[in-house]
């Protein structure tokens, strides 16, 4: 039982403290920043901006209007892939038919669409996108220069979530928070380092020689996709300034059926690429170990750690410790899951706001 306690204890540590701290160290003292460059006003690659969209009329225009305007001096085209829309997306996107390709297929399912929006494709350069977000004026110029680098196969953008300003209307707002700022904290120095693992789905792009076709079950096309480059040898590149806005989960119910399909998803890749797992294979071998499977072995790690410490708790303080910390957390957690079933369907986090009666000035 203790060396299950220790080991699990190692898992668990390694992956949210030392690994960071590794990466931290080695990104610092051998970065190798992507050499980024603007190109002459007329040397711009063309581009190829694929929007994968399922019933989402509503939203189109102003995505598309965002899409438009923004900066960005080469060729670029517009393609929208209707997966089995049922809501008018045609009628939606019919003021934008000279900007816009509409690509209809029936519904089956993101990738895809993603792979019949790629063979539709003529840029150079594939940017992906969904019909949610927004873009920030100057994130395809930033995106691009990436791609003056020969050595650089993609470039994923960074997603801001409301909650990161604190203006989200979500009860666990400030968890998501922390948690995506850590989490693209460590995408920062993985690209520095060589390759970020995966990109954020919302705003990447790949070299278009470098895509291959996706399967019809994929779950995680963002992660899928970039790693075969990476496997091929390309780096993918973490750009800050390509900027794409998002809003968060409104509660953990939402939150939690997303962390399972990413989890499904970093299992599912391991069947598709076993070659990840592989050291002379996978050039960020360590990185991926470290981050995405070392991610898949946390819980039972946890697992593994609550057994052994409740087991080893009468036989010495720090195993009691260890049990009592856990407890306390678990209890926590199970609390803070009841307060937010609580807050659900109203507009404070933890249960329905109060009554409030405003004088003359303030209504």
């Amino acid at each position: 039982m203790e060396i299950l306690f220790w080991s699990s204890a190692f898992v668990i540590a390694y992956v949210y403290v030392g690994y960071p701290v590794l990466i931290a160290a080695w990104a610092r003292l051998r970065p190798r920043p992507a050499r980024k460059a603007a190109f002459t006003e007329d040397a711009w690659p063309a581009i190829s901006i694929i929007v994968a969209a399922r019933n989402e009329s509503a939203r189109l225009p102003a995505r598309i209007e965002n899409l438009i305007a923004l900066d960005y001096d080469g060729p670029r085209e517009i393609i929208v892939v209707s997966d089995g829309s049922t809501d008018g997306t045609r009628a939606a996107l019919a003021p934008y038919a000279s900007r816009v390709r509409l690509i209809e297929v029936p519904a089956g399912g993101k990738p895809q669409a993603l792979n019949a929006g790629v063979a539709a494709a003529t840029g150079d350069l594939l940017i992906f996108a969904d019909a949610r977000q927004r873009f920030v004026m100057g994130a395809l110029r930033a995106l691009v220069a990436n791609f003056a680098d020969a050595e650089v196969g993609g470039a994923t953008g960074e997603l801001v979530l409301d909650c990161e300003s604190g203006a989200a209307a979500s009860t666990i707002g400030d968890g998501v928070g922390a948690y995506w700022k850590y989490e693209k904290w460590l995408r920062r120095k993985e690209g520095l380092v060589r390759s970020t693992l995966g990109a954020t789905g919302a705003i990447y792009a790949l070299r278009r020689e470098l895509w291959q076709p996706l399967p019809a079950d994929t779950l995680l096309d963002d992660v899928l996709g970039p790693m075969r480059a990476v496997l091929a040898g390309w780096r993918i590149v973490f750009e800050e300034e390509a900027i794409a806005f998002d809003r968060t989960a409104p509660d953990a119910a939402v939150e939690a059926r997303r962390k399972r399909r990413t989890l499904a998803g970093n299992y599912q890749i391991l069947a598709q690429e076993p070659r990840l797992l592989v050291p002379f294979v996978n050039p960020v071998w360590l990185q991926y170990v470290s981050h995405k499977v070392g991610r898949l072995l946390v819980p039972w790690a946890l697992l593994a750690c609550l057994v052994s410490s409740t087991a080893l708790a009468s036989t010495g303080w720090i195993y009691a410790m260890a049990f009592a910390a856990q407890v306390v957390f678990y209890g926590l957690a199970v609390v803070g899951a009841w307060l937010d079933t609580q807050g659900r369907g109203t507009d404070a986090p933890f249960g329905p706001k109060l009554p409030i009666t405003l004088g003359k000035e303030a209504r």
